[in-house]
């Protein structure tokens, strides 16, 4: 909920007497773009060898859709992140981490995003890493003064418009993942103590994507063998 200033509204207090917000979310928008257009151009080719092709042809393309897609819809759309005030959420590619805020250890940032919950590590694949969006606000950050930036275009106000800037971050111009490595740093520390934020860390396996990918395997192989 949002008030006629477009900023978050707080809904009815926590049973510890904290307001509650709405879910914060997270996710790689060029993951997403990148997954839909694979998507497209896999369902033409398939589609017109299915149509026009001879033999086996029509065969082995309508086998080769869940080994396909299945495995494209793991990596690009359903990687996401979602922070409560109760829990930590990250779903990646073939299973889901469900960890209690007072389960968190540390969030990192370093060539990639990684939770550390329950004595274990997990990588985040819904925060990718972006070591141009890091070099450049390391760079602005270091040329950022007027003269530099009235020059080049390189200062802190060029590289805050670049780089996607995270609702709660205290540092609008660092990469888009460091960024959402701090907030969620920020959460784990300030809700760890809430009574429903602890418990253990949940891993479940994505079977609907697994499953399928597996069996579609299995029939590309007979058709192709056959």
């Amino acid at each position: 909920m949002t008030d006629s200033d477009g900023k978050p509204h707080p809904g009815p207090a926590a049973p510890d007497g904290d307001p509650e917000y709405a879910d914060r979310v997270y996710r790689s928008v060029p993951g997403v773009i990148s997954g839909v257009l694979l998507l497209a151009v896999a369902a033409w080719l398939i589609g017109d060898a299915a149509v026009t092709g001879s033999g086996k042809t029509p065969y082995v393309a309508l086998a080769a859709v869940p080994v396909f897609a299945f495995p494209v819809i793991a990596y690009t759309l359903r990687p996401v992140v979602r922070a409560s005030a109760a829990r930590l959420v990250v779903r990646n590619p073939w299973r889901t981490v469900v960890a209690p805020w007072a389960s968190v250890e540390a969030l990192r940032a370093g060539y990639s995003v990684e939770l550390l919950a329950g004595g274990k590590k997990y990588q985040v694949w819904a925060v990718p890493v972006s070591l141009r969006q890091r070099k450049r606000a390391n760079r602005a950050r270091s040329r950022g003064n007027a003269e530099h930036a009235s020059r080049t275009g390189l200062g802190l106000g060029l590289a805050a418009r670049t780089n996607p800037v995270v609702e709660g971050s205290s540092d609008p111009t660092r990469a888009w993942s460091d960024q959402v490595t701090d907030v969620l740093q920020e959460m784990a520390e300030r809700n760890a103590g809430r009574p429903g934020a602890v418990g253990p860390v949940e891993v479940r396996w994505c079977w609907w994507v697994i499953a399928p990918t597996l069996v579609g395997l299995a029939a590309l192989v007979a058709v192709i063998a056959a």
